[in-house]
């Protein structure tokens, strides 16, 4: 397991997402509005808005806020409209980084992201650097305590998913981008609750990380998540289960 479901992982452990609930609003916020100015205000319409408004409903994001969002955009007022954004870089240990950004100025965004890399072992690279090395996916994790995993697989595997891969305490299902919806609302039917989900860089190979490295990594990407103009962030590190159990995650 790497990328996206390991750093799930760490941070539930850490407890890091109630206590930045007011970062994640904002940055939902923020995709909700581009959703918006890019594709329109129906949901139903706008696949990107409507990942949006899942990834809102999934933070426990108040209803009316997501609505005001999507009206204030809709509205074309005069507001800040953010640009989206892409930076590739390396990471300790050689991991290749892909950094999304939503930014209403692209110079401030990309220095941050910069001083952040080198702050923490990591530098900037050039575009098509690293992004060959990850293909473009959706992902579902289900905990283990909801669902058997041959049950799973039938479910998932019907409407069209790739893979399910199994951790210490959940499964991950990746999809192709055309059937993320699909698979997700077959669970949704099934009555199987979703620990999280949404569409991310799925790495071809990953690089397992121990010790120092991977202390260094799991800063570097704290730092990246707590710039504001940062979406996502996705990476080909891997930390074996038994290595996570042995390093300082809080």
């Amino acid at each position: 397991m790497s990328g996206h479901s390991k750093w799930s992982t760490i941070k539930r452990k850490k407890g890091a997402i109630d206590d930045k609930r007011g970062k994640i609003f904002t940055k939902l916020i923020r995709e909700l509005s581009s959703a918006v100015r890019q594709g329109g205000g129906d949901v139903v319409g706008n696949p990107r808005l409507r990942a949006a408004v899942e990834a809102a409903r999934a933070q426990n994001m108040p209803k009316d806020n997501i609505e005001r969002a999507i009206k204030k955009a809709a509205g074309a007022d005069a507001g800040v409209v953010y640009e989206q954004v892409t930076y590739e870089g390396y990471g300790p240990g050689g991991t290749a980084l892909l950094i999304e950004c939503l930014t209403d100025n692209k110079n401030r965004t990309v220095n941050d992201v910069r001083a952040r890399l080198q702050k923490n072992g990591g530098k900037m690279g050039e575009n098509g650097s690293v992004s060959w090395m990850f293909t473009h996916k959706g992902y579902i994790v289900v905990n283990h305590a909801t669902i058997g995993e041959d049950r799973l697989m039938e479910l998932v595997l019907e409407e069209g998913a790739d893979d399910v891969t199994s951790s210490e305490s959940s499964y991950e299902v990746t999809t192709p981008i055309n059937k993320f919806h699909l698979v997700k609302e077959a669970l949704e039917r099934a009555k199987i609750a979703i620990a999280d989900a949404g569409l991310t860089h799925v790495p071809q190979n990953s690089i397992a990380l121990t010790g120092d490295i991977a202390q260094q990594m799991i800063r570097l990407i704290e730092s990246l998540e707590d710039c504001d103009d940062v979406q996502r962030v996705s990476s080909n590190f891997d930390i074996p289960e038994d290595e996570l159990e042995r390093i300082q995650v809080s």
